[in-house]
């Protein structure tokens, strides 16, 4: 804590988040965060590529932007640009793509494109938890679309959007994550992107497009992203942070050069790290596919394991979003069972969720609903945190009566 004589703290800006503590306690059972599989990081592979590059094109480290484009590293922006070819349907060449420092850095040039205080926007019912704060931090009023099991319902979308029409008011963009959605784990089909473009159209609202889950999918293929379909009317991000590692912070923003130039300018931040681009770049050029293979099957399994204990320790009591891909599950829970009230014991017990209040819009929607996040726990951790959670929820709810076959009364 600061001192109260300590001159800067009293030029603190306004409304601030609260202040972090010196240290972080890491839960035992930490379902709460889109971490990855560890054992999944292919560290000496990459630890090879890093030196490979390095050998390669090492001295162009003394210049920033490695003396090329702020667009990124250009061996990277290939790379981005021939998996989106293959992958999403995008028809892009390197020259359409600029390198981000993750996928918030792209959310946050989107928003300085387009948005000034008092703004409105459309999102999604419950969406990624970053975007609500960034908006509500910028003044901008979000209104939340309708969500059931297929992604946004267009019917009520289309409904939205008219209304606000008929108030003299156009929103400046819809932000959907159609490809897995974070957090319903939801796959928006084929009829429903030519819907929303259809309606973007009608109504001249761009599409804010977030693929950073779209590689993660293991039921299937996913339809083409929203950019292929319509890129004059769409602006498209991802990240590498899902599907190798977060903490490298390499992400993607795809847009018309009207926009990209535009954001270009917007980058003032000397270049996004450019070993982390090197080293990412070296990689995926080679061993995409087959790091992909290797991963959903890693994500699919400790998925299985996720449902299989719900199933033992909570039986009816939830109902569970089975996801098709990705890093998360989303549970609703009765109508009477407020998810803030397990926070505290599950805590005391080494559990960490995402309560769906955090991830909603409007707080009371999210309330019966949790986000579950598999990728960091092993599948001995998953068994032994559900029923960790499992017994949190009965303290707090008397519920579920049972566990593992176990009355739940012993346990309190």
């Amino acid at each position: 804590m600061l001192k109260d004589d300590v001159l800067y703290k009293q030029a603190f800006a306004r409304d601030l988040p609260a202040a972090k503590g010196r240290e972080n306690a890491t839960p035992k059972y930490n379902f709460a965060t889109g971490h990855n599989n560890p054992e999944a990081i292919p560290s000496v592979a990459l630890a090879e590529a890093a030196a490979a590059v390095l050998r390669r094109e090492g001295k162009s480290l003394a210049l920033y932007n490695l003396g090329g484009s702020a667009l990124g590293y250009r061996g990277l922006r290939e790379v981005v640009a021939e998996k989106l070819r293959k992958h999403r349907g995008i028809a892009c060449s390197a020259d359409d793509v600029l390198i981000t420092t993750g996928s918030l850095q792209g959310i946050d040039f989107v928003n300085q494109l387009l948005l000034d205080r008092g703004d409105t926007v459309i999102v999604e019912q419950f969406t990624y938890i970053a975007v609500i704060g960034k908006l509500k931090t910028m003044g901008v009023e979000a209104i939340p679309a309708p969500l059931d099991a297929g992604g946004i319902d267009m019917a009520r979308l289309e409904d939205i959007l008219a209304g606000l029409a008929a108030e003299g008011r156009r929103p400046k963009y819809i932000y959907t994550i159609p490809t897995v959605q974070n957090p319903t784990g939801s796959v928006l089909d084929m009829e429903r992107r030519r819907r929303l473009i259809d309606l973007a159209l009608k109504f001249q609202t761009p599409i804010f497009e977030d693929e950073c889950y779209a590689d993660l999918i293991w039921a299937g293929e996913a339809p083409p992203s929203l950019y292929s379909m319509a890129p004059d009317n769409v602006i498209h991000i991802g990240s590498f942070s899902k599907t190798l590692a977060p903490a490298l912070r390499v992400g993607y923003l795809v847009a018309p050069w009207e926009a990209l130039g535009q954001i270009l300018a917007l980058k003032s931040d000397g270049g996004t790290g450019a070993l982390d681009q090197m080293v990412v770049a070296e990689y995926f050029r080679e061993h995409f596919h087959t790091h992909i293979e290797m991963l959903t099957a890693r994500l699919k399994r400790k998925l299985d394991v996720l449902l299989e204990a719900l199933d033992r320790e909570f039986g009816t009591l939830v109902e569970i979003t089975v996801p098709v891909g990705g890093l998360f599950a989303w549970l609703k829970f009765p109508d009477d069972i407020d998810v803030r009230t397990l926070s505290k014991p599950a805590a005391e017990l080494g559990v960490a969720f995402n309560p769906g209040n955090e991830w909603s819009v409007r707080a009371e929607d999210g309330l019966h609903h949790i986000r579950v996040c598999f990728g960091l726990t092993t599948e001995g951790e998953i068994e032994e945190g559900i029923a960790a959670l499992a017994r949190a929820c009965f303290r707090a709810t008397g519920r579920p009566a049972s566990s593992s076959n176990i009355v739940n009364a012993a346990l309190t």
